[in-house]
């Protein structure tokens, strides 16, 4: 079995290797890229921008009949506001404190925000 010295020797062979290997090969890559750059019209502009840099598409739901429909990503604004000022917008499941007060009598429109 190797010892750490011989396999400290090992690493350090192939790190010089790759160092050659990528010092030998580095304009040929460099050619390839802009070759490809240039088939594509790609510029270092686009290459920077949010688009390329792994930014995710917006959500589509697809309905029933198969055609997509944008995801809603906008903040709705709160229309109901709680005594330890939490806030609902309506929309969805009712939270857990505005049904824990529904289920002492109190009625939802009580906390309603008025405008």
């Amino acid at each position: 079995m190797s010892n750490l010295v011989e396999i400290q020797s090992q690493i350090e062979k192939l790190q010089k290797q790759a160092r050659e290997i990528k010092s030998r090969e580095f304009d040929k890559t460099v050619r390839e890229i802009r070759v490809m750059m240039e088939a594509f019209g790609i510029t270092v502009k686009d290459l920077t921008s949010e688009k390329s840099r792994g930014a995710k598409p917006k959500v589509k739901q697809i309905r029933a009949g198969g055609t997509a429909k944008k995801k809603n990503t906008s903040a709705v604004p709160a229309k109901y506001r709680g005594p330890a000022g939490e806030t609902w917008s309506g929309r969805g499941l009712t939270p857990r404190w505005l049904a824990a007060l529904v289920a002492q009598g109190k009625s939802k429109e009580e906390f309603a925000i008025k405008n």
